[in-house]
């Protein structure tokens, strides 16, 4: 039988789900089935509306060998398990001959644990076990919260927390899942043969297609433990999260009430001198900790290191110390165990990675006014670990809207340890890069205008020129305004200020759920929606209600942030220039991704307007404006007051 074309292929799934072939799929499409099969790896920007998960799902499925996706949101790991691969794999069956499987994994922590729901969880305080569904009064949010839990597990067929509908707080989803480091193991837990983790592992080691997130695909590379089934192919979607994500993997935290839980949770299950040490490090921590300034360690000082040595050498007794003994007092002993052992382990690995001093690893305090003081540890790059574990012995395909930094690829695979593009060398893998560009018409459909005119934003106070500017876009614009701040004080300050300057709705980010937020925003084209970090990438509202996304400045790390600020000395130390490696590739990413909020369909039309000055007048301004949308350039602020006036008339004539 002969092979079935991959174009022929494409246009089977793409029918299916109801799209349209574009030839920027198609080109995408093609450039990951020959990676596949030169087991070679690509990097591919495929711009919104390029219907870029078919670009790579056919082909895949094509090949015949399993296949890892990995995304970074549970939008998108939801459209690919419950759209297009179900879609995709019936269309493409009469050719292929076949159905693939697919399956979705995700880290421990994200499946109930039946142990957990019905011997309850160790507690803290006391010896022993509670009924949590006794504890939490059923008035209280945490009892129905965990009453809905126990109805839930009777019916879920995944356990997956993501499945929940009305979903619960992380306090009461706590009471009933584990860490990987908690769990007793399917051998010695009563419920192993029930497992919904152990489950959804089996059916990722049946599936031709695993999706799954970017935070298990880094546990499966950092930790040496493979949680991932044996794979050839891999292919990371929203790459452009990767190394961030990777980062959160790779960073410890000490907090004194996390070691003061490791202290109450193995207490009683060692010998009284070797818990009293750790207590009494535990309180030498503290005190530590309440003096505490916010700021980067570049050296540990005395006291600290002091503290953290006494954490480190008390943990380890501890550790050494519960798998000897055993104390009948304790009911559920294998768990109770397992939990301190997990709590004590994690001080013991922080504490120790820390005091051995990496020159690798950044170190610094943080101060939040709700949880205290915290100290944290994060790797200066992670870049090494990626070349090293990403791309051995496998095809690595990486793709995003937003990978060419400034105009190329060069920015981002510096960030995945790669060499610019077509540099050979020792242990460095190959790899090309693609644009398949974007179906849209950037030019007609959206204009990027630049406030020239205003003052260059500061550290502090209001932008009193930059409020009035805002509050006249919003009015031309009839609302149908997508807020984009840099911090969540800019965004709630200009909140309150148009709230009580203009007629139209302002709904502002944390005021309710953010899915709520989306919801009504898209529902009312009069609305406008304000907020910071997930809405610069996490919003997706086609149409007329969404037709100026503000920018109030260029999105540049803050200058006190530890482990940017560590990264942008060590690129000038190699002889870079930090500021652009670091803090301009942060901003450009973030503006891409933004600005991408604007044109989310092929009739949407709109303004994207940056109220700093410094995109049109700095010398890097050029390199960010590189990194955006080809979107028609201005900066006549009455221009783009009449086109958004047009564009608001235009809506409304057609009665949207």
């Amino acid at each position: 039988m002969t092979k079935p074309s991959l174009p022929d292929l494409l246009h089977a799934a793409v029918s299916a789900v109801g799209g349209t072939e574009r030839p920027g799929q198609v080109a995408m499409a093609e450039a990951v089935a020959e990676a596949i099969d030169d087991n070679s790896h690509r990097l591919i920007q495929a711009g919104t509306g390029t219907g870029k998960s078919l670009g790579y799902l056919v082909p895949a499925l094509a090949h015949g060998e399993r296949v890892v996706v990995a995304t970074a949101t549970l939008a998108l790991q939801r459209q690919l398990v419950e759209r297009d691969l179900p879609r995709t794999v019936e269309a493409l069956h009469p050719q292929l001959r076949r159905r693939p499987q697919f399956a979705m994994l995700k880290g421990r922590s994200n499946y109930l644990c039946l142990h957990r729901l019905h011997e309850g969880a160790p507690q803290d305080e006391e010896e022993g076990l509670f009924d949590q569904f006794e504890a939490a009064t059923p008035t209280s949010k945490l009892g129905q919260d965990l009453l809905c839990l126990r109805d839930w597990a009777d019916e879920t067929e995944t356990g997956d927390r993501d499945d929940l509908t009305p979903g619960v707080s992380d306090k009461a989803w706590s009471q009933i899942s584990v860490s990987s480091r908690e769990c007793l193991g399917a051998t010695k837990c009563a419920y192993g043969a029930e497992c919904f983790a152990e489950a959804a592992r089996e059916r990722a080691k049946l599936a031709d297609v695993v999706v799954t997130n970017h935070a298990l695909l880094a546990i499966d590379a950092i930790e040496g433990a493979p949680v991932l089934p044996q794979h050839e192919v891999l292919i990371v979607d929203e790459a452009h999260e990767l190394v961030s994500r990777v980062t959160g993997v790779a960073t410890g935290e000490l907090t004194p009430g996390q070691v003061n839980r490791a202290v109450k949770r193995s207490a009683k299950l060692v010998d009284e001198k070797i818990a009293d040490a750790l207590q009494t490090a535990s309180e030498t921590f503290e005190r530590v900790m309440e003096l505490a300034l916010p700021g980067r360690l570049e050296e540990i000082p005395e006291d600290l290191g002091y503290a953290l040595m006494s954490l480190r050498d008390a943990s380890r007794n501890v550790i050494s110390a519960i798998g000897a003994t055993r104390d009948k007092s304790v009911h559920d002993e294998d768990a109770v165990r397992k939990q301190a052992l997990a709590a004590v382990e994690n001080v013991h690995s922080v504490a120790e990675r820390i005091t051995n001093g990496s020159e690798y690893d950044v170190v610094w305090y943080e101060r939040h006014d709700r949880f205290g003081a915290s100290l944290r540890v994060a790797p200066l790059s992670v870049s090494g670990l990626l070349r090293e574990k990403l791309f051995e012995d496998r095809s690595v395909v990486l793709t995003s809207a937003t990978l060419k930094i400034g105009g190329d690829f060069n920015g981002v695979a510096a960030s995945l340890g790669l060499s610019p593009e077509g540099v050979e060398g020792d242990d460095v893998p190959l790899w090309k890069g693609l644009d398949v560009g974007s179906p849209f018409d950037y030019p007609k459909q959206g204009i990027l205008y630049v406030a020239k005119h205003l003052a260059t934003p500061g550290r502090e106070g209001t932008r009193g020129d930059m409020m009035d500017e805002l509050a006249e876009l919003i009015e031309a614009a009839g609302g149908r305004t997508l807020g984009l701040f840099s911090s969540m004080r800019g965004a709630k300050a200009a909140a309150e200020e148009l709230r009580g300057r203009l007629d139209h709705p302002i709904l502002l980010q944390g005021e309710e759920t953010l899915g709520e937020l989306i919801k009504t925003f898209a529902a009312d084209p009069k609305t406008c929606l304000f907020g910071t970090l997930s809405l610069w990438q996490g919003v997706d509202v086609p149409g007329p209600s969404c037709q100026l996304v503000i920018m109030d400045r260029i999105p540049f790390p803050r200058p006190d942030d530890p482990l940017m600020s560590a990264r942008q000395k060590s690129v000038e130390e190699h002889g870079g220039n930090g500021f652009m490696a670091v803090a301009a590739t942060h901003a450009a990413l973030l503006m891409a991704q933004g600005a991408g909020r604007l044109v989310r369909a092929s009739g949407d039309r709109g303004v994207v307007a940056v109220l700093d000055p410094r995109l049109a007048t700095a010398r890097y301004g050029s390199f960010l404006r590189a990194t955006l949308p080809d979107f028609w350039y201005t900066n006549d602020r009455n221009q783009v007051r009449r086109s958004l006036a047009a564009i608001a008339a235009a809506a409304q004539a057609d009665g949207k």
